[in-house]
C-alpha cells in the first residue's frame, strides 16, 4: 500500500463493530479543507457512510475551517463525496441491504503522492456483550505478554 501519513482515525469503530471488510476510497474536498486536513483538524467520531442516488457519501465527518481560508471555507460537517467505481457501489449496496451491515470511515490520510483518501470498513454493530467480551480478550493478551516477558527476561 505505500507510505501514508494518518491525519484522522476513527477509534471507536473497531470497537463498536465486528470489521467485515475495508476499501480505501477517494474523497472530494475543497481548497480550504485539504489544507485544515493536513494541519489533523479533522475528526471522525460518529461518522458513517451512505449510498445516496448512487453515489458514496460520508456524513458526519467533521474537517474544522482553515484559520487563514476567509470566505473560502465551507460548512465543517457538511457531506462529502467518496470516489469509487459503480462496481464498487453496486456491490457495497448489496452489501448493505444485508441484515445489521454499515459503513464505517476508519480513518482518513494522505498517500505519498499528496492525495487524501478514507479507509471504509463494511461493518456490522456489536451488541453490548461483544464488546465486553472483546475488551475481555485484549486484556487477556496484554496479561499473557506481560507474563511472558517478565518470564523471558
Amino acid at each position: 500500500m505505500g507510505k501514508r501519513r494518518t491525519l484522522a482515525s476513527n477509534k471507536a469503530a473497531r470497537h463498536d463493530y465486528f470489521i467485515e471488510e475495508t476499501l480505501e476510497t477517494g474523497i472530494v474536498l475543497t481548497g480550504t479543507e485539504i489544507k485544515s486536513l493536513r494541519a489533523g483538524r479533522a475528526s471522525l467520531k460518529e461518522s458513517y457512510a451512505r449510498i445516496m442516488d448512487g453515489e458514496l457519501i460520508l456524513l458526519g465527518m467533521n474537517i474544522s475551517p482553515y484559520e487563514h481560508g476567509n470566505i473560502h471555507n465551507v460548512d465543517p460537517a457538511r457531506p462529502r463525496k467518496l470516489l469509487l467505481h459503480k462496481r464498487e457501489i453496486r456491490k457495497l449496496t448489496a452489501l448493505t441491504q444485508q441484515q445489521g451491515l454499515t459503513l464505517v470511515p476508519l480513518s482518513v490520510y494522505l498517500t505519498e503522492k499528496g492525495l487524501a483518501k478514507v479507509e471504509i470498513a463494511v461493518a456490522k454493530g456489536k451488541k453490548h456483550y461483544d464488546k465486553r467480551e472483546s475488551i475481555a480478550k485484549r486484556d487477556a493478551e496484554i496479561r499473557m505478554k506481560r507474563t511472558k516477558d517478565a518470564f523471558n527476561g
